[in-house]
């Protein structure tokens, strides 16, 4: 099999789309599976393999991770005829999206698409919300030619269907349960940011106002004064409200900024719990990484996170608007250190089977059911 990517998010661009991506590419490789990649253009040359053409991009106002393309259309096409791809994977519905989208159909090739983000959501945010109905249009026309559509999270699946969507498939997410381990754990944490409370709490995510930030807020204002006291907040992450965030927290929280590999595994393992109040998520990768590292998760009952998530086994599930039930399940575990201990084990062991390469090899099995299917119809 042979298999042409498109994608308008990709390394060194810090997402979830991207890692994931980027993630699939080396399995691909791994595999000595045959693959294109065509994605927006970077700053490192060194990350761009001789199989992934690059094209010059603008930032996307929504989201500066993410970029809109200006794709070299004549240079696609050359590619694609002469590396004649079985199938293209889209991942994403922008420019370059649109290309492979164009070719596939001009060149009859099979597609399958994916969606990532609740768009229209993330929309009233930014008190945007009167494009919702444009966008779902756009959204269904894009995705309409496609053989299947991935999305990560049963949620989604049915939120997709609701909107018109006709063929939806599972492809969930993995985590690096070598990288995210519970051995990660380290005082030194402690000593390099000057930690002297004892309890840990941690937030991992993009800074922007679709996280659900001012419920955070009102978190750690409403933590009863003892366990205040008693705890230091860790803030991982960059993005447009991190302004703002720092000059409406208490004193008691440190930033860190954007963290990757054992960075982040370190910070993961060596707090006590992670909180998670973010309503829209299409699956949610922090949180699989927290549970990977044996820290149990207070998330929102919203999205993919309420999938990851098992209530009162290895976390505890909130309303996403409502700060005293987070305030309540952080007082519960850290109060009741014998049930975190056994969150934390539970934790651990639903991550250990949610392995990336399961996950891709389940996906390459998707492409091949596709394929056949196809072969199927042209002889029907």
């Amino acid at each position: 099999m042979k298999l042409a990517l498109f994608t308008d998010t990709y390394l060194p661009q810090v997402n979830g789309v991207s890692r994931t991506l980027s993630r699939l590419a080396a399995y691909l490789d791994r595999q000595q599976i045959d693959y294109q990649l065509f994605a927006p253009d970077g700053n490192d040359e060194d990350l761009f393999g001789s199989n992934v053409y690059r094209f010059a991009s603008l930032k996307f106002f929504l989201y500066p991770e993410c970029r809109i393309a200006l794709p070299k259309l004549g240079t696609i096409q050359k590619q694609l005829k002469g590396f004649q791809p079985d199938l293209l994977h889209i991942a994403t519905p922008f420019n370059i999206g649109l290309s492979g989208l164009h070719y596939g159909k001009k060149l009859d090739i099979p597609m399958v698409g994916s969606y990532h983000t609740n768009f229209d959501e993330y929309l009233s945010h930014y008190r945007l919300e009167f494009l919702s109905p444009f966008i779902w249009r756009y959204m269904l026309w894009f995705h309409q030619p496609f053989h299947t559509v991935f999305v990560p999270s049963r949620s989604t699946q049915s939120h997709l269907y609701e909107k018109g969507f006709q063929e939806v498939s599972l492809w969930k997410r993995g985590v690096d349960c070598t990288l995210f381990h519970p051995q990660k754990k380290s005082a030194i944490i402690r000593e390099k940011y000057g930690i002297k409370e004892k309890n840990i709490l941690l937030f991992v995510s993009r800074i922007a106002p679709e996280k659900n930030l001012d419920t955070l807020i009102k978190i750690m204002e409403r933590l009863p004064q003892d366990i205040k006291e008693q705890t230091h907040w860790i803030i991982v992450g960059d993005g447009p409200s991190l302004p703002v965030l720092k000059n409406k927290v208490p004193a008691n929280v440190t930033f860190l900024g954007y963290l990757q590999g054992e960075d982040l595994a370190e910070i993961y393992a060596s707090s006590d719990l992670f909180v998670f109040p973010s309503a829209t998520e299409t699956f949610g990768n922090v949180v699989l990484e927290a549970l990977a590292s044996g820290t149990p998760v207070i998330g929102a009952r919203a999205g993919g996170v309420q999938e990851i998530i098992s209530h009162n086994n290895s976390g505890i599930l909130c309303d996403p608007w409502d700060p005293e039930q987070y305030v309540s399940g952080i007082v519960e575990l850290l109060e009741k250190k014998g049930k975190r201990k056994m969150m934390e084990y539970n934790a651990r062991c639903y991550a250990l089977t949610q392995s990336w390469d399961t996950i891709f090899s389940e996906l390459i099995n998707h492409y091949e059911l596709v394929l056949y299917k196809n072969r199927v119809a042209q002889f029907a």
